[in-house]
């Protein structure tokens, strides 16, 4: 273990696993169908739903490669994280209503209204192994950062905390899952803004990182081409938004309570991803000056530079403090996770067990299903991310990164249209993806920095990261001529939609036109007054427990830490608590 990881920090995450096995034990009530227990029933509020939108966007990763990314090239990773606030505010405008009204309870179950039963297969046995893929980078880079709190072997901890989440998640459902992302979103905020004013302090301020960053310019380093970078920017703000609005990804939005709540919580989401990447990536900046050797600090690790947020943090945070960082870093990674686990099992059951092989299958048995499937998933997820510990070549920031525009991209674009565009015939979708399949297969063969040095008779050779940033620039500038220019070449070419699918068809779109509100049949029947108690109470014990931490022998900066936490935690209980009596007033 660290020598800065303390008892008070092992007793803090103890506490943490408690804390989530409670929240499990409380909302496994709310759990009666494959709706409540893969979408939380469509009943959950604003707050809760944008929350947990949230944290599914980003993970352990963020402070792990992304981190990286920080720790190599300053703040040039935060067009990454705008970029998701940017594709959340287009929801917040566009799409959030769109996607609740389609009124299903998986996303693939929308695919299949719009685009036919051929489809339906055909993204449920993509998004299955796609899915997989990311929630094993994810669960990566927690084993990651466990690891180096802990001083673990990697695959021992990415073991450890794999099925840590597999039982939270087989067992809590989309409930368990949204209702502590709700409390986490608040802890983990809290707890960055404490390391991030920490390490300012320790550095000297917001000049010296600005001064001191090791960096040739504010692009970062490693560049002989700024255009290249340029271009990256504005790849990854393409890339990002249409990863927050597809069709497929519309399951965060399916959980809300109805139309306005969904819009709502996509704006939550939108502040959030403004305001948190400017507190995040403080800190492993900052370690680039303060800790410019991290393989010296840990020698046991393939890429050092991943653990720079842990590195800074357990150099600044008092005791305990590391305790609910890692608590916060774990309950990110479920939430991200819980798209390869309860969603993809979701997907699974209600899109292939149910309609191809048990059409008469009873609730009962689709749940058993579900949690039998969640296992498998799990299991394959902590092989996958084993497997990726064992690459040495490439880094977790460009792993992730193109995945999403190599495999994923492909996918999302013709699901992006599907709500625009309302005359096409079903085969458009699936010929889209094959061929941005196809065309990501040459960008990852043909661009390779040799080829552009030679296409663009450039005098100066390309770097790695130049290589890296341009295999994503040309995947995802390509995808969206490709995608787009034969999803409509297909529109044209098809003249008639057979009549039972015109029909379907506009019975879809006529949903989506349709608002969702109180008295729809879609909305769950659970008491948001409930909700908001149950959360209330949690909070109040969260902000109690953070209280209780004063008493840790910390030197002042510390103490105050805590109990401006603690105070903070339990004003935000006591407004839910209102907010739950004037709910009970106005019914």
């Amino acid at each position: 273990m660290s020598a800065a990881f303390s008892i008070y920090d092992l007793v803090v995450l103890g506490a943490y696993f408690g804390f989530m096995l409670l929240v499990g034990w409380v909302f496994r009530r709310a759990i009666t169908n494959t709706s409540d227990y893969f979408r939380g029933g469509g009943s959950m509020l604003w707050w809760m739903a944008g929350s947990s939108a949230f944290m599914t966007q980003f993970s352990a990763w963020t402070f792990t490669g992304a981190a990286a990314k920080a720790y190599q090239d300053g703040g040039i990773i935060l067009i990454l994280y705008f970029a998701n606030a940017l594709g959340f505010l287009v929801s917040f405008l566009l799409t959030a209503a769109k996607f609740r009204q389609t009124r299903v309870i998986t996303a693939v179950e929308a695919v299949r209204r719009r685009f036919g039963r051929a489809n339906e297969q055909v993204i449920t046995w993509l998004q299955i192994p796609m899915g997989i893929v990311y929630a094993g980078i994810w669960l990566n880079a927690l084993g990651l950062f466990f690891a180096a709190v802990f001083g673990f072997e990697v695959n021992t901890t990415i073991i450890m905390t794999g099925v840590a989440v597999l039982f939270i998640s087989l067992f809590g459902g989309a409930w368990a899952v949204s209702a502590s992302d709700f409390i986490q979103v608040l802890v983990l905020m809290l707890i960055t803004v404490v390391a991030t004013i920490f390490t300012l302090i320790r550095l000297g301020g917001v000049g010296d990182l600005i001064s001191g960053f090791p960096a040739d310019s504010f692009l970062g380093n490693d560049f002989n081409y700024s255009g290249i970078i340029y271009l990256w920017m504005i790849a990854i703000i393409i890339k990002q938004v249409a990863n927050t609005n597809n069709l497929l990804d519309s399951s965060r939005y399916l959980c809300a309570r109805n139309t306005n709540e969904a819009r709502k919580a996509a704006l939550l989401a939108t502040v959030l991803f403004f305001v948190g990447p400017v507190i995040w990536f403080i800190p492993p900046m900052a370690a680039a000056i303060l800790i410019p050797d991290l393989a010296a600090m840990f020698p046991n690790l393939n890429k050092p530079n991943e653990v720079a947020y842990v590195a800074i943090c357990l150099e600044v945070l008092p005791a305990g403090m590391m305790g609910m960082l890692a608590s916060g870093m774990f309950a990110a990674t479920m939430s991200s996770m819980d798209s390869g686990l309860n969603r993809n099992a979701g997907i699974f059951v209600r899109n292939f067990y149910f309609t191809v092989c048990r059409p008469e299958a009873k609730e009962k048995e689709l749940m058993l299903a579900g949690k039998v499937v969640t296992i498998a998933l799990g299991l394959m997820i902590i092989l996958i991310a084993i497997g990726l510990n064992m690459l040495k070549g490439m880094s977790l920031f460009n792993i992730m990164l193109q995945f999403g525009t190599l495999v994923a991209m492909p996918l999302t674009i013709p699901l992006i249209l599907a709500v625009f565009v309302r005359r096409s015939p079903d085969w458009a979708v699936w010929s889209s993806i094959i061929a941005g399949l196809l065309n990501s297969f040459l960008v990852k063969i043909f661009v390779v920095p040799e080829n552009i040095e030679s296409w663009f008779s450039l005098s100066e050779s390309i770097t790695n990261r130049e290589g890296n940033d341009l295999v994503l620039i040309f995947g995802v500038f390509t995808n969206l001529i490709v995608c787009v220019g034969w999803f409509f070449i297909a529109c044209r070419l098809s003249k008639h939609i057979p009549e039972k699918r015109e029909e379907e068809i506009k019975a879809f779109f006529k949903d989506v036109d349709t608002p969702v509100g109180e008295d729809d049949s879609d909305v769950g029947k659970d008491d948001p007054k409930v909700q908001i108690r149950l959360i209330s109470r949690v909070a109040l014990g969260y902000g109690s427990f953070m209280l209780l931490m004063t008493l840790i022998p910390n030197p002042i900066g510390g103490r105050l830490a805590f109990a401006g936490c603690g105070i903070v935690l339990i004003i935000i209980s006591e407004l839910l608590k209102r907010s739950g009596k004037v709910k009970a007033e106005e019914s």
